[in-house]
């Protein structure tokens, strides 16, 4: 492995640096976009219930802002809830987007290495094949074995760019999804509570 990796000469080094980030970043990304992570299931039925017990205090909107990326928007939109429900909803928007945003983090990083490690192979092939031609005009074209191992030599940055570029094409697809999944979780979740909030203190002035 190796000599496979010294053969394909000096841009392997950043095809071989492209790998290792575009690796941590899907299992940094995978591990904090957990489900359970960004919205627990029993985080709306909590927030309901302090509602109902008259037990929702500075207090524990502080604690559900710092518990979950959902708790932090349930949390923006509960201390507005008191202006009404499009001052409600604003909130939840806007903390939504920043919700969103730190989702999304990394996923940039992840989709540039997926563009350029192909591109780097490609560019240690030309290399090698300027290397090949330079052989070719000093020793000519008798001698077919030292051609081929060059051009063999060549080939190797383009196989392992399209080796990186691959997954991390896949798992950035796969990751923007799961963040769009989530973001349209926390959007119908936090819509209920809008309307919960607001319908039953409507039914109360009544």
């Amino acid at each position: 492995m190796f000599e496979i990796i010294k053969s394909g000469g000096l841009l392997m080094l950043p095809i071989i640096l492209c790998s290792v980030i575009a690796l941590a970043i899907i299992v940094e990304r995978y591990w904090t976009l957990r489900v359970s992570k960004v919205r627990p299931k029993d985080q709306l039925p909590q927030v309901w219930m302090w509602i109902k017990n008259h037990e929702l205090d500075s207090d524990k909107i502080k604690e559900l802002r710092q518990s979950s990326l959902f708790g932090y928007v349930l949390a923006a939109g509960l201390q507005s809830s008191r202006h009404g429900r499009e001052a409600m909803k604003d909130s939840i928007q806007e903390a939504g987007d920043h919700a969103a945003h730190e989702m999304e983090k990394f996923l940039s990083t992840l989709g540039t290495i997926a563009a350029i490690s192909p591109l780097l192979g490609l560019l240690g092939t030309v290399l090698g094949m300027v290397d090949v031609f330079t052989d070719i005009m000093i020793q000519g074209t008798g001698n077919t074995g030292i051609l081929a191992g060059g051009i063999s030599k060549a080939l190797i940055t383009t196989a392992a760019g399209l080796t990186v570029a691959i997954p991390a094409v896949i798992f950035h697809r796969a990751l923007v999804r799961r963040v769009d999944e989530l973001t349209v979780l926390m959007e119908q979740d936090s819509a209920k509570l809008v309307e919960a909030i607001h319908s039953e203190g409507a039914a109360k002035k009544k």
